[in-house]
């Protein structure tokens, strides 16, 4: 049996609230009920829920309401499914739409302290590429996957994840704490109670994995009956980082198969999502070249002890001056880092400095610049 979740493409979340929501919360009713085995289409928004457009200014991304990230289409009740099990998600395929997007929002991104201007990318998505004229010679291949899978937390994790979150915020932590400003649905207690979208948790969402593409396998605990699962904030491409804080954004149309393991979750102690990778993102870029730069737990006369986020700062900040020498503004450089260039742990045990590297595939350039040419010894 094939299923289908459709969304009307000229209203946001707040108008579809039967098949649509932006906080995760037990008490948020299905939008449709599957059986195992059963093959759901649905169609999701962009991770911004429409407010940026081709032809969008920098003032509509400073002041793009943050509130109602992410629009996430469901719930999808699976029948059988029940606490201590695990859900098996199969994407079967991923349809992208025709238009994307990438920017960096003042006070967001890994970055924020030091692009604290508006940032923005327009794309084209046509025959499995993305193209900008906001970006000169650079042309992204498709490798589109799911940014917001997860299922339903129960209520006793519900109140755990918050109350651990703000003990974090009362810590100085950078936290979203519940807010029922732009909350869909709007009524309560779920627009009070209900845990933002933006970090990843043990019930999944916001997990930004690019691995998530086609012939990909993910495995959720459940914590509520029929697992409640929903979906959203599809990416056309991404770098392992996203640092930016965005993707190539867009709307899509996915093809999903639902199974359960009966007691998986609790028979084999998974109490976050597992994974199997589709090939085609492991395999992106096979037989690109690559040039890649390193950075350690030093920058200036900062040195921290087994530092990797100052490690993956440092390398991030060498990308972009590499991509600088290359012709491109800093701003430029970030977005291209953001959705193509792949931050990777290389060693966690040459202490004091842990090393993370930032890789470049060549293959995003339609011409390779010269510089790049002559360090990479590209032909």
């Amino acid at each position: 049996m094939v299923a289908r979740l459709e969304i009307d493409r000229n209203k946001r979340c707040i108008d579809q609230q039967d098949i649509c929501h932006n906080r995760w919360h037990p008490d948020i009713k299905p939008a449709l009920e599957v059986s195992q085995g059963d093959i759901v289409e649905v169609e999701t928004r962009d991770a911004l829920d429409g407010q940026i457009t081709d032809s969008s200014s920098l003032d509509d991304v400073s002041s793009a309401d943050l509130g109602v990230v992410h629009p996430l289409t469901g719930p999808i009740y699976i029948k059988g499914a029940e606490p201590g099990d695990l859900l098996v998600v199969e994407v079967l395929d991923i349809a992208p739409d025709t238009f994307g997007f990438s920017v960096s929002i003042p006070g967001f991104g890994f970055l924020r302290d030091i692009f604290s201007k508006p940032i923005k990318v327009r794309w084209n998505i046509d025959k499995g590429y993305a193209t900008s004229r906001d970006l000169p010679n650079i042309r992204i291949p498709g490798d589109p996957f799911l940014g917001v899978m997860g299922v339903a937390p129960s209520k006793e994790l519900l109140e755990r994840i918050s109350s651990r979150e703000k003990k974090l915020m009362e810590r100085g932590g950078f936290v979203l704490p519940p807010d029922p400003r732009g909350a869909v649905p709007p009524n309560e207690p779920i627009a009070s109670e209900g845990l933002r979208t933006i970090p990843p948790r043990e019930n999944g969402g916001n997990l930004d994995i690019r691995h998530f593409s086609p012939k990909s396998k993910i495995y959720f605990p459940v914590f509520v009956e029929g697992a409640l699962f929903s979906v959203g904030d599809a990416h056309f491409a991404q770098g392992d980082g996203e640092v930016c804080g965005t993707a190539i954004e867009m709307r899509s149309r996915a093809r999903l198969r639902f199974s359960v393991i009966k007691e998986g979750a609790k028979k084999y102690g998974i109490n976050t999502p597992v994974y199997k990778p589709s090939e085609s993102s492991v395999r992106r870029f096979t037989g690109s070249k690559y040039i890649a730069v390193s950075g350690t737990g030093v920058i200036g006369d900062v040195n921290e002890s087994e530092n990797a986020t100052l490690s993956a700062r440092h390398a991030l900040l060498n990308m972009i001056e590499l991509l600088t020498r290359a012709g491109y503004t800093k701003e430029q450089a970030y977005i291209i880092a953001s959705v193509a260039v792949d931050l990777r742990l290389s060693q966690v045990v040459d202490v004091p400095n842990f090393t993370v590297s930032a890789f470049l595939p060549l293959e995003i350039f339609v011409e390779v610049p010269d510089f790049l040419k002559e360090i990479s010894g590209s032909s």
